[in-house]
C-alpha cells in the first residue's frame, strides 16, 4: 500500500500549524502572558520558542521525514531497537489520552457555538441569562456526552478523508479562517472603550515580575511553548512522515512557530479589550473553563450585538479545536495503518470507537477521585508527558541518529541548514534535554527546596544518566 503524502508544501505547513494552534492559544496564552509580566513574559516565551521550540520541531521533522512511519515504526526502524519502538507507543497513548479530554471540551465549544448561532435568528442564547449556572449544567452528563460524540465525529470525518482530501483540505480552510476571524475581532475590539487599558494590562513590560519570579515564570513559558507547538506527543513526527520531497525544514518550522505565536497574541488582543470595555475584571476569569465559558460568555451577553460576536468568537475556537484534534486522532490511526496494515477507514473507526469510550467517561464524570480532569490534563499531565516526550525525541536525534540527523536536516535546506546542522545537533543532544529536565523539576517545585544550582546539577545528572543508558543500549543493538 503506497503511503499518503501532502499535496503541497503550504498544505503541510498549514496542517502542522493547525495542530499547534488550538485551545491553548485561545484561552491559555493570553492569561498566562498577562499574569506573568506581559510583554516581558512574551519575550521569555519567544526565546523558548526560538531556542527550544524550533529545534524541537526540527527534531520531530527529521525523525518523521526520514522514518516515513508513525512514531512507533520510525523510532524502531531508525534505531534498530524494539525498545525505541515501545517508547513510540508512549506517543500513541499520549495522543489518545489528550483527545479523550479534548473532544469533551470541543463538545462544549460546539454547544456554545450552536447556541450563539441560534441567537442570530431567534431568542438570545440560553447562556446569556446565567453563564455560570448554564455551564455548570452542561459541562457533564448526557448532553456533554452527545456533544463530545458530535465533535469526535467531525474530527473523524476529516481524518477519514485521508492526508490530502481530509487533513490537508480541512486545514487549508480552517487556518486562514481562524486568522481572518481573529484579525477582524481584534480590530473590532480595539475600537471599543477601555482598549488602551486592556493593552496596558496584557502587554505591559513588567521586567520586575519576571526577574523576581523567573523560575516560576520559566515553567509556564516552557509548558506553553511545548503545548501550543504540539511538541512531545509525536504529532510532528507523524505529519512529517507524509513529506515526499526534500525541502527546507528550518523554514517550515519557523513559519509554523510564527503562525502559532501570532494566533496566541491575537487572541489576547480580542479577549482583554472586550473584558475591559465591559468592566469585567480579568482576574475573575482565570484560564480554563471559567474564562471561556463563564467570563467571556457573560461579557457577550452585555454587548448590543452579543450573539453575533459570540458566534464569530466561538467559531474561531471550534476551528482551532478541530485543527488540533485532527492531529491527535491521526497519531493512533497512522500507527494502526503502518504497523498492522489496516485500511484508513477501519483504523479511523477503531480509534474513534476507543475515544468514544474514554472520552465518554470524561464527559459523564469529569472528576476522578475529586480531581478535575480538566485541570489535571491541562496542567500536570500536559507538562509531564510533553516535556518527557520531547526530551526523548531530542536524545534520540542527538545520540541515536547522530550524523544521519545532520544529513536529513541538510537535505533540501540549502546553505542555512548546512550552517546550523552541527550546532543544532549539539543543542538537541546535550543542552536542550538538560534544560527540559530542569524546567520539569522547577515546575514540580524542586528548585524552591534545593535551590538553583543544586537543581541544575540534578538536571545534568539525569541527562548524563539518560545519555549513558542510550550509549549502552546502542552498543547492545
Amino acid at each position: 500500500m503506497a503511503r499518503e503524502t501532502w499535496a503541497t508544501r503550504v498544505g503541510f505547513i498549514l496542517a502542522a500549524a493547525g495542530s499547534a494552534v488550538g485551545l491553548g492559544n485561545i484561552w491559555r496564552f493570553p492569561w498566562v502572558t498577562a499574569e506573568n509580566g506581559g510583554s516581558a513574559f512574551l519575550a521569555v516565551y519567544l526565546g523558548i520558542v526560538l531556542v527550544v521550540g524550533v529545534p524541537g520541531l526540527l527534531a520531530e521533522f527529521v525523525i518523521g521525514r526520514r522514518g516515513k512511519q508513525s512514531p512507533v515504526g520510525a523510532l524502531r526502524d531508525l534505531s534498530g531497537s524494539r525498545t525505541w519502538g515501545l517508547w513510540g507507543v508512549f506517543y500513541v497513548i499520549t495522543a489518545i489520552a489528550l483527545i479523550s479530554f479534548y473532544s469533551v471540551v470541543g463538545g462544549w465549544i460546539l454547544r456554545y457555538f450552536g447556541e450563539s448561532a441560534l441567537g442570530l435568528v431567534g431568542a438570545q442564547p440560553a447562556y446569556f441569562a446565567a453563564p455560570g449556572q448554564y455551564f455548570g449544567g452542561v459541562a457533564a452528563g448526557l448532553d456533554a456526552l452527545a456533544f463530545h460524540l458530535l465533535f469526535l465525529a467531525l474530527t473523524a470525518l476529516v481524518v477519514f478523508g485521508g492526508v490530502r482530501r481530509g487533513i490537508e483540505l480541512g486545514t487549508k480552510v480552517m487556518m486562514p479562517a481562524v486568522l481572518v476571524l481573529l484579525i477582524g475581532l481584534a480590530v473590532w475590539a480595539g475600537a471599543r472603550s477601555g482598549a488602551a487599558e486592556a493593552y496596558a494590562f496584557y502587554l505591559r513590560f513588567d521586567v520586575a515580575t519576571v526577574r523576581a519570579n523567573f523560575f516560576d515564570v520559566l515553567g509556564p513559558a516552557a509548558g506553553q511553548a511545548l503545548f501550543t507547538l504540539s511538541l512531545g506527543a509525536g504529532t510532528m513526527i507523524t505529519y512529517a512522515s507524509y513529506i515526499d520531497e526534500d525541502r527546507s525544514l528550518p523554514f517550515d518550522a519557523t513559519v509554523i512557530a510564527i503562525l502559532n505565536t501570532l494566533v496566541g497574541v491575537l487572541a489576547g488582543l480580542v479577549v482583554f479589550p472586550l473584558l475591559f470595555s465591559l468592566g469585567v475584571d480579568p482576574a475573575q476569569t482565570a484560564p480554563g473553563p471559567g474564562a471561556l465559558f463563564v467570563g467571556l460568555a457573560g461579557a457577550f451577553a452585555q454587548l448590543p450585538a452579543g450573539a453575533l460576536v459570540a458566534t464569530a468568537f466561538f467559531g474561531v475556537v471550534v476551528l482551532a479545536a478541530l485543527s488540533s484534534s485532527i492531529s491527535m486522532l491521526e497519531i493512533p490511526v497512522s500507527f494502526l495503518v503502518d504497523e498492522y496494515g489496516l485500511g484508513r477507514r477501519r483504523a479511523v473507526a477503531l480509534v474513534t470507537l476507543a475515544v468514544v469510550v474514554t472520552g465518554g467517561v470524561c464527559a459523564i464524570n469529569p472528576t476522578v477521585g475529586g480531581t478535575a480532569v480538566f485541570g489535571f490534563v491541562a496542567g500536570p499531565l500536559v507538562d509531564t508527558l510533553l516535556t518527557a516526550g520531547l526530551a526523548a525525541v531530542l536524545l534520540f536525534v542527538g545520540w541515536v541518529m547522530g550524523h544521519d540527523a545532520i544529513s536529513e536536516l541538510r537535505a533540501g535546506g540549502g546553505d542555512l541548514s548546512a550552517a546550523i546542522a552541527t550546532p543544532w545537533l549539539l543543542a538537541v543532544g546535550v543542552v536542550l534535554p538538560v534544560f527540559l529536565v530542569f524546567t520539569l523539576l522547577t515546575t514540580f517545585g524542586l528548585s524552591g527546596s534545593l535551590g538553583f544550582w543544586p537543581t541544575v546539577l540534578v538536571a545534568i545528572l539525569v541527562g548524563a544518566a539518560a545519555v549513558a543508558g542510550l550509549r549502552t543500549e546502542r552498543a547492545l543493538v
